[in-house]
């Protein structure tokens, strides 16, 4: 899975559970979460 954000590969963890988090249904890292504000992370459509 990659995120909708940077691109980049999303870890699979147990469970299909990523290392990160859905926002409105889009998968973003967890370095995405450090770095963008909500504002950003909102505009995912």
């Amino acid at each position: 899975m990659k995120c909708n954000l940077c691109g980049e590969k999303i870890e699979v963890v147990v469970l299909d559970k990523i290392n990160g988090t859905y926002i409105k249904k889009k998968a973003v890292c967890s370095n995405c979460q450090r770095k963008h504000k909500e504002k950003l992370i909102e505009q995912i459509k």
